[in-house]
């Protein structure tokens, strides 16, 4: 299929309206970049432009068109000379040329004596990511997430120590009728092992210790010096049974492509900078 050159008017169109909505004179106007815009010159003659817009500040009219050129070489002498003959007899014209590849040394001359800024519109490439002293810049960041998913506890099943209960019948009984509560509000304390942690914790701890073993399991702990708690309740435990499953870890690759984020590239020539505009409409 033929190129005629409309994708890439459509394309630097596109950047040159995110430019100028990033621009504060955006929030006093709501310029509109045109494509393919037809002026009629003083001689009465309709010239086409491949891109068009216009603002009007401290009373005055600024009017700005780009030829767009999609070449697979770098544009000649004659080129700037056809905009210069298309915007003679139009006044009050900015013009700029816009291309992929460059400029020949004669053209960029002819562009310079008349006034016409020089710009390279392309899609991104390696340079735009590296910093002016080689540094690269972050293009990917690949995150391997491995999550663990805590125990579920199906049964648990304190052991209470009978002598404790005989020598604290009136509060064991009473606690004992009353004993309930979220595996966030009951607490087992160690005091062999220095630990406090509740049952919602234990699960975390019973998925940690069973390795890559993932089912359900049972076991019996036994305890040498413990309590369990629920609010202002407390009893002495001397183990507990337990019923648990443990499942596998999901593992998640997440990827972070900032280049499919970038739009496009714009240089200014004259100038000697440029500015990547990317897709949320950040301007760097």
């Amino acid at each position: 299929m033929a190129n005629t050159g409309k994708e890439y008017e459509m394309f630097v169109g596109n950047l040159q309206q995110a430019l100028l909505n990033a621009e504060n004179i955006t929030t006093q106007k709501n310029i509109k970049v045109e494509v393919d815009k037809k002026i009629t010159d003083s001689c009465g003659i309709d010239r086409q432009f491949d891109i068009y817009w216009e603002y009007e500040l401290g009373g005055l009219t600024y009017k700005t068109v780009i030829e767009c050129k999609d070449y697979a070489s770098k544009v000649s002498m004659d080129k700037i000379d056809a905009l210069i003959g298309k915007i003679r007899d139009i006044p009050d014209l900015k013009a700029v040329f816009a291309t992929k590849k460059g400029y020949q040394s004669g053209a960029k001359n002819k562009a310079e004596k008349n006034k016409i800024d020089l710009l390279i519109v392309r899609e991104q490439n390696d340079t735009d990511w590296t910093y002016d002293d080689g540094t690269p810049l972050i293009k990917k960041i690949c995150i391997n997430m491995h999550l663990l998913i805590p125990a579920y506890i199906h049964k648990f099943e304190p052991v209470l120590d009978s002598e404790w209960i005989k020598a604290n019948n009136d509060i064991a009984t009473e606690s004992l009728i009353n004993f309930s509560g979220l595996n966030n509000e009951i607490f087992i304390e160690d005091l062999i092992e220095n630990e406090r942690y509740s049952l919602h914790e234990l699960a975390s701890k019973l998925s940690e210790q069973e390795g890559k073993e993932y089912g359900v399991f049972k076991k019996t702990v036994k305890l040498e010096k413990a309590f369990i708690y629920h609010q202002d309740i407390k009893l002495k435990l001397v183990g507990y049974k337990i019923e648990y499953s443990v499942s596998k870890p999901i593992n998640e690759l997440i990827e972070m492509d900032f280049s499919k984020e970038l739009v496009g590239v714009v240089e200014y020539l004259q100038k000697g900078t440029k500015k990547s505009i990317f897709r949320n409409g950040i301007i760097k």
